[in-house]
């Protein structure tokens, strides 16, 4: 039932909505996502050929909380960092953190020690230093959307869209099995970034769609 309503409202519904400021792709309300770290050892960390986008507010934070990042951080990223910077210009002039070797991000460092974490697992040495509470900058909220991105217009708009990456297929299944779509399993970095009023508007549309869809099924 539930591949049968997503296949339904993607054909029915436009593709983009307007909630407020933003243009917000409808599949990030329909399709399931939820982060299985199992699958994919936190590879989004490390895959690509750029580092993640950062504000220059969020380069001022992380910067601020490089002290506390340090420890966890490797000597390579140490040295980078030293060198350049913790974030710097990509290709396309945008601003992103640096990264180690052409692709790791450089606040990336890998879980070891057991626990419930799979071993080697890649992890974010800011989100750890807040996490034990000794900072107060999480990490980049292009990291904490992520697979939604972030695009900025003229005249404020701002657009969503949901990125679609292999290395995300193991999110895919769960997100399916647990029946969580992506916007639910982001409420808190929606929030972070939208505020509460906008997501609480973001539900109200979710919903409708889905009476919607059970009504078409």
């Amino acid at each position: 039932m539930h591949g049968k309503t997503r296949f339904k409202m993607e054909h029915r519904l436009p593709p983009i909505l307007e909630i407020g400021d933003v243009l917000i792709s409808t599949d990030i309300l329909t399709e399931p996502f939820c982060c299985d770290l199992d699958a994919c050892g936190g590879a989004c960390c490390i895959e690509g050929d750029a580092g993640a986008p950062v504000t220059l507010d969020e380069i001022s934070e992380i910067e601020a909380s490089l002290d506390e990042a340090w420890p966890q951080m490797s000597a390579s990223a140490q040295s980078v960092v030293d060198r350049q910077g913790v974030a710097y210009t990509d290709v396309e002039g945008d601003l992103v953190t640096s990264i180690v070797g052409g692709k790791d991000c450089v606040f990336t460092y890998y879980h070891h020690g057991g626990g419930e974490l799979p071993e080697g697992c890649c992890l974010c040495a800011l989100e750890k230093a807040f996490r034990d509470g000794r900072s107060r900058f999480v990490k980049p909220i292009s990291c904490a959307l992520y697979p939604i991105r972030e695009k900025r217009f003229a005249g404020g708009l701002v657009g969503l869209n949901y990125h679609r990456w292999a290395i995300c297929e193991g999110a895919r299944k769960k997100g399916q099995e647990l029946n969580l779509p992506l916007y639910r399993f982001l409420r808190e970095p929606l929030i972070r970034r939208f505020g509460e009023e906008w997501y609480h508007e973001l539900e109200t549309v979710a919903e409708e769609l889905s009476h919607q869809a059970s009504i078409l099924a």
